[in-house]
């Protein structure tokens, strides 16, 4: 008797505040230190993930990721490319207000960055990682960023990258990509954007 494969199931964390994101700065291969309320904001992550007994723990290759990672409490981590943020090319380090100054209308949902990446690039990163986590099964923890993971969470549903750009992503946030319970083959967010350290909502 063949053994059912358990349905994937990936918990997205972003990385905490950096000085860079604080500040809006598009932040790709640049290496920008966490803050200390970013550091603050890993370590909360804490409680809500140690309980968990992921098969795997999968970090981009940027270093505020992995230190993230390392304050969330969770050792044995393996490096994923593909867990990289948007390349984001001659656009590194500008604000949006400032590249739609030079470009009126840019979404980078749709336009991509000049010398980066194209949406359709990172569209097929996420689809190649969405694949082997599908292929593998149980449950994995992936330290990333907020434009790749708001594209991966698209993706996991199948929809477009460009519904990327409705899927805001706060730093120190923890996201779960899994399925439907009662229909284990339909792909589902489960649950999005839960920031321990932020304020509760109110009118």
């Amino acid at each position: 008797m063949v053994a059912l494969k358990t349905p994937p199931r990936a918990t997205l964390v972003r990385h905490g505040e950096t000085e860079w994101s604080q500040s809006g700065r598009h932040t790709g291969r640049t290496e920008v230190s966490l803050t200390a309320r970013g550091e603050d904001g890993a370590r909360a992550l804490a409680p809500h993930i140690e309980g968990v007994a992921f098969s795997r723990v999968l970090t981009s290759p940027r270093l505020r990721a992995q230190r993230t990672c390392a304050l969330a409490g969770l050792k044995n981590a393996e490096v994923e490319p593909d867990l990289a943020e948007w390349d984001y090319g001659d656009y590194e380090g500008l604000r949006s207000s400032e590249i739609s100054a030079m470009r009126p209308g840019w979404n980078i949902f749709a336009d991509g960055c000049p010398g980066g990446e194209a949406p359709a690039d990172v569209g097929a990163r996420a689809d190649r990682l969405i694949a082997r986590l599908r292929e593998t099964g149980g449950d994995v923890v992936l330290f990333s960023h907020g434009h790749f993971g708001r594209v991966l969470a698209a993706r996991w549903i199948g929809s477009p990258v460009i519904e990327g750009q409705h899927l805001a992503l706060s730093v120190a946030s923890i996201s779960v990509l899994g399925c439907d319970p009662s229909h284990p083959e339909t792909a589902a967010i489960t649950l999005w954007n839960f920031s321990p350290r932020a304020r509760p909502w109110s009118a």
